[in-house]
């Protein structure tokens, strides 16, 4: 059997991944465009409520290439493209599919974070607000896909196996984060837990309202469960 010198490596390495993770991240790409799309026709759809209750705001923002958002009353809904492919820990379960056994390529998949503020975080510019990173979408080279997040976007979107992305499942993705970031209310922190507060503090709030806040601002959110304390 022939030795193979470094440079075939390299060379076997660049045809056999490189090449492979560019055509993720294409899709992913593709993907993204069409999210936005949908996120767009979705702001449109939801605007409609205005016509009953015209302090309610619903508005759509394209930060970027990689970035878009959707307010919907005090909420705002970030969707955000990742550019670096990923692979997953053997222990995960989609190892244990006869899909990526066949195929180890197929483990690759791009990554969109969907992250929930409160829209008053970035209406007073309150650069120390918390923000909660809600769910995951992973696709493939072959379009496959599947979510991790919470309550809902957790477990109707987990079938890696047999489900293809397309812009139906990104509206139902797109819907349940809204609804999710909805139900998902503002609580008051314990008193112990902020009833000391700085100068600076005060002075930040009389400039731009500084304070930190965040929907569970004092508690602990559970990443690993559907739960919320």
């Amino acid at each position: 059997m022939e030795t193979q010198t470094p440079r075939d490596l390299i060379l076997r390495s660049l045809k056999e991944k490189s090449s492979m993770k560019q055509d993720v991240f294409k899709n992913t790409q593709e993907t993204f465009k069409v999210l936005r799309t949908v996120v767009k026709e979705v702001t449109e759809d939801l605007k409609s409520y205005q016509k009953v209750d015209k302090r309610i705001v619903v508005e759509f923002k394209e930060v970027n290439d990689y970035q878009i958002q959707i307010r919907v009353a005090g909420d705002t809904v970030i969707f955000y493209m990742h550019t670096n492919i990923f692979d997953f820990d053997k222990s995960h379960r989609i190892w244990k599919t006869s899909y990526v056994k066949e195929d180890n390529n197929r483990s690759f998949c791009g990554m969109i974070q969907i992250f929930n503020f409160l829209a008053d975080s970035f209406k007073f510019n309150r650069l120390n607000d918390l923000g909660y990173l809600i769910g995951r979408i992973f696709l493939n080279k072959e379009s496959h896909y599947f979510v991790e997040g919470k309550r809902q976007l957790g477990f109707l979107y987990n079938d890696f196996v047999n489900t293809v992305i397309d812009k139906a499942a990104l509206k139902a993705i797109v819907e349940s984060s809204i609804l999710y970031s909805l139900n998902f209310d503002l609580y008051t922190p314990p008193f112990d837990s902020v009833k000391e507060v700085t100068v600076a503090d005060i002075q930040a709030v009389e400039n731009n309202l500084q304070i930190s806040t965040g929907k569970r601002l004092g508690f602990r959110f559970q990443a690993d469960t559907d739960h919320i304390e």
